[in-house]
């Protein structure tokens, strides 16, 4: 006759082998969905940059703009409205070396401009880059953590069926035991 007990217990022992392995199927998938969901705040820093850019080379392309205009009229026109008042002649000599020193600095200046907005691209591009690798990372330690959790349920589950089993064993209600 079989043990009351002994069944008990290893009813016990086998539905609490099944119950770690839920437990820890559970947490390997919020795990996993917890790297999902910072990947993806992450990810929407991505998109954040790009609309930075757009701004800042719309507002790069207006100032250049305006720094065209206002040299014209400003610097130059009023170069040219000076030497006129003087009397000089504008097509020769020193008011066309001051317009074309004027010219150059302008374009110089504008150089610096394009070159401070081309670095100003880059590390946009750099922070998109680390944004991707950042959300490619929670990605892999959410899997790694789900992977974790599995695995501890799944060797949790074997140890508590091998446990029932050994208590089913000694207690006579499997294999040949007293």
């Amino acid at each position: 006759m079989c043990n009351p007990l002994a069944v008990i217990s290893t009813g016990m022992q086998v539905v609490g082998a099944f119950q770690q392995k839920s437990a820890a199927d559970k947490a390997a998938a919020a795990a996993q969905a917890a790297g999902e969901f910072n990947a993806k705040i992450i990810e929407r820093d991505i998109d954040l940059f790009e609309r930075q850019r757009g701004i800042m080379n719309a507002q790069f392309a207006v100032e250049q703009g305006r720094a065209r205009s206002q040299f014209e009229s400003q610097v130059q026109g009023t170069a040219r409205a000076g030497f006129g008042y003087a009397g000089f002649d504008m097509t020769q000599g020193t008011p066309m070396d001051v317009l074309r020193a004027n010219a150059r600095e302008f374009d110089y200046q504008t150089s610096v401009d394009e070159f401070n907005n081309e670095i100003a691209n880059m590390q946009i591009n750099d922070a998109q880059e680390e944004a991707r690798l950042n959300a490619e990372l929670s990605r892999m330690e959410g899997g790694m953590a789900a992977a974790t959790a599995r695995a501890e349920g799944t060797a949790s589950m074997i140890s508590g069926l091998g446990k029932a089993a050994t208590t089913a064993y000694e207690t006579g209600l499997i294999g040949g035991s007293e």
